[in-house]
């Protein structure tokens, strides 16, 4: 794994709410594909909002890892897994056209390791979406 947050999620009760307030305080080029999930590019990272009442999204905050292949979501999670993590969704196929899985750390904070082809990884490891 390499040593990369490529995302930080807020689960928010209002994304259309939430997504105005930061745009308020100076945040520009959101992409939101639907009405549960918007996108702020923040530097190297990605910041995003995530509808924790849509089922999709967490509660709290969410950490991700995004990887430049599938197969390398499953790697991260197995060696997660070896490390004592827990899997907390097995990775799959995505509605939005990616690959992803989640486990958390002992401490119960959840990673989502996933490959979007939508977004590049470049050679340092930061993202732009």
């Amino acid at each position: 794994m390499e040593q990369r947050i490529s995302l930080i999620t807020l689960g928010v009760r209002d994304v259309a709410r939430a997504r105005a307030f930061y745009e308020a305080l100076g945040w520009g080029g959101a992409q939101q594909p639907d009405d549960e999930v918007c996108f702020f590019q923040a530097g190297a990272m990605v910041f995003g909002l995530w509808s924790a009442l849509g089922g999709h999204g967490a509660a709290g905050v969410e950490l991700a890892h995004n990887v430049r292949t599938p197969e390398e979501v499953d790697e991260v999670l197995a060696h997660a897994k070896r490390e004592g993590a827990t899997i907390v969704r097995t990775a799959a196929q995505t509605e939005w056209g990616g690959y992803s899985g989640a486990f958390s750390d002992p401490e119960g904070y959840v990673w989502e390791v996933a490959h979007n082809p939508g977004w590049e990884i470049l050679e340092d490891g930061s993202i732009r979406i």
